[in-house]
């Protein structure tokens, strides 16, 4: 991969520093997995169950949950599809894995700016949550997005570091 990142605008608008921020955190896990065969990412740290397969698969279908199921109230996850996300081996499709993310990710961007589109930020039109907590705005599901990426780019750097000692944020 030889795309270089960019970082969030230093003094940009919340939309834009928003959007930016979890491209650059796509783009980060995207390197940090690059370059790679199943073998690979299939590489445990310790008694974790986290691969570099895993999380691709994982947040794939945490793009789906946030931005179909959240945000536009489609169909949502069992808690075995979740588990599933974790079962990698060194047979399993890489070329399948990362289509699918991509196409997950093409398929967030497309709704994030119907979302943009029909309410900005505060649009709240998707899944309802029981108990109070009511109905997400495009704004919280954003930064829990974001939140979700920081948290398995920490994975990721430990992982990669152990395979080929790959380190750091960017890109080279």
């Amino acid at each position: 991969m030889t795309e270089v990142l960019t970082e969030p605008p230093m003094a940009g608008d919340e939309i834009t520093t928003l959007l930016a921020t979890l491209e650059r955190n796509r783009r980060t896990l995207a390197w940090k997995c690059a370059d790679l065969d199943a073998a690979a990412m299939a590489t445990k740290i310790g008694r974790s169950a986290i691969t570099l397969g895993g999380l691709l698969r994982h947040l794939t279908r945490c793009e789906a949950s946030s931005f179909v199921w959240k945000l536009n109230g489609g169909p949502g996850f069992t808690r075995a599809d979740w588990d599933s996300d974790w079962e990698w081996s060194a047979d399993s499709d890489v070329a399948k894995t990362w289509r699918e993310w991509q196409e997950a990710i093409e398929r967030s961007r497309r709704l994030i700016a119907e979302a943009l589109a029909d309410g900005g930020l505060d649009r709240a039109k998707g899944h309802e949550f029981p108990d109070g907590w009511g109905t997400p705005s495009l704004r919280r599901i954003l930064t829990d997005m974001i939140e979700e990426y920081a948290r398995h780019l920490g994975h990721a750097d430990l992982i990669r570091e152990a395979i080929d000692g790959r380190v750091g944020e960017d890109a080279p």
